[in-house]
């Protein structure tokens, strides 16, 4: 087993608020616990500033900001030349130990001379010009959806970077499957997430809910798709609740007396909203990674109707109702409705999630990729 790595992060994995940082925070929880010691380097923005929690962790921390660039200008991603930093790649050449991107965000550096003996393994939390394109086509406005497009032209050809890279720890099978075909050292690691145990609630609850980041263009869009076409045509109690919802979502939930808007809530409030529903309905308009909130349904909610998706390539979609069509998620919603979550349902969830969701035998999995050279 290695004995130290280095963590490059493209956020600050604390609070675990979100899917990239859920991901980066309990992989980190869990290869602390394997006994590896974690240098860990955090490129900060957006007003975030450090945390004392990493601390329990990590054996060594260290800050940087992100830099602040013309976004429009030049042919590396936006996304990486923002993330660059002298004293970090000072630090990363004080030793051998082998080197973990977080993204291609952090892979300013892969591709370095004086890195070429080291062992290095991408995290991709997407095929992140997938992604991209998939932003522009949520996006309402047009200065931002000609930058998201630049920027997934961009990515696609800096990718090639992977080739200088001995591992690729994927995040889902889609994923996977991509990168194996384009650069044949990739491997499936799954999410990191902060569940050990399904802790669904038996019996019925009361309401149906989505949730997520509201201000994730692709989450925005999902919620107002539910708003418009589905919630208001049901006969019970909706709740939308996530951060930093758009002013067209909020105008379009005041038009319905059955939905409600539970705006900026804290991430443990959510988590009691998901055990607390009676169904959790996940919609999403871009296949790519595995969603957390997903995961988090499945561990902690009762019923959930995701559409295709949501649950592609997953191997989850036999724990869900899928359903695609709006008359078709109506449906669905009011036939499981009255039904009443029990223990087998509890039971198969456990069977099923422990086979691929284990936190600790991933973290096995990716130290393996860390401490062997495979190209």
């Amino acid at each position: 087993m290695i004995k130290h790595i280095h963590v490059i992060a493209f956020d600050l994995p604390w609070p675990p608020n979100y899917g990239g940082s859920t991901d980066m925070y309990f992989k980190l929880d869990s290869l602390h616990k394997l006994g590896i010691r974690i240098t860990l380097h955090v490129f900060l923005y957006d007003g975030k500033c450090e945390s004392e929690d990493l601390k329990s962790t990590v054996d060594e921390l260290h800050y940087y900001p992100r830099k602040r660039l013309n976004p429009f200008i030049g042919k590396t991603p936006y996304i990486v030349k923002t993330r660059v930093s002298e004293q970090l790649f000072q630090r990363l050449l004080q030793d051998n130990s082998p080197i973990l991107f977080e993204g291609l965000h952090t892979t300013f550096y892969a591709n370095h001379p004086l890195l070429k003996d080291r062992i290095k393994v991408v995290r991709a939390h997407n095929v992140e010009h997938y992604y991209y394109e998939a932003l522009a086509l949520a996006e309402d406005s047009w200065l931002k959806r000609i930058f998201f497009r630049l920027e997934a032209k961009r990515l696609k050809n800096y990718e090639k970077v992977l080739n200088q890279v001995n591992a690729i720890a994927a995040i889902s099978p889609m994923e996977t499957s991509y990168f194996q075909n384009q650069y044949g050292n990739a491997s499936y690691i799954p999410a990191f997430h902060s569940n050990e145990k399904v802790i669904s609630k038996i019996g019925n609850g009361l309401t149906v809910l989505y949730h997520g980041n509201l201000s994730v263009p692709e989450n925005n869009r999902a919620a107002l798709f539910l708003v418009e076409k589905v919630f208001p045509f049901l006969n019970m109690p909706c709740i939308i609740a996530g951060s930093r919802p758009s002013e067209k979502l909020v105008k379009a939930i005041g038009k319905s007396k059955n939905i409600t808007l539970f705006s900026n809530v804290p991430s443990d409030e959510i988590l009691e909203l998901i055990q607390d529903a009676q169904i959790n309905v996940l919609v999403t308009f871009q296949s790519t990674g595995i969603k957390l909130k997903l995961l988090n349904s499945l561990y902690r909610g009762r019923f959930i109707v995701a559409n295709t998706p949501m649950v592609a390539e997953t191997d989850l979609d036999d724990l869900c109702t899928v359903a695609d069509e709006p008359s078709e998620i109506i449906q669905a919603i009011n036939t499981i409705f009255q039904s009443s979550f029990n223990e087998s349902e509890v039971l198969k969830r456990q069977q099923k999630l422990d086979l691929v969701f284990n936190n600790q035998e991933n973290a096995v999995k990716l130290a393996k990729l860390l401490s062997s050279e495979l190209r």
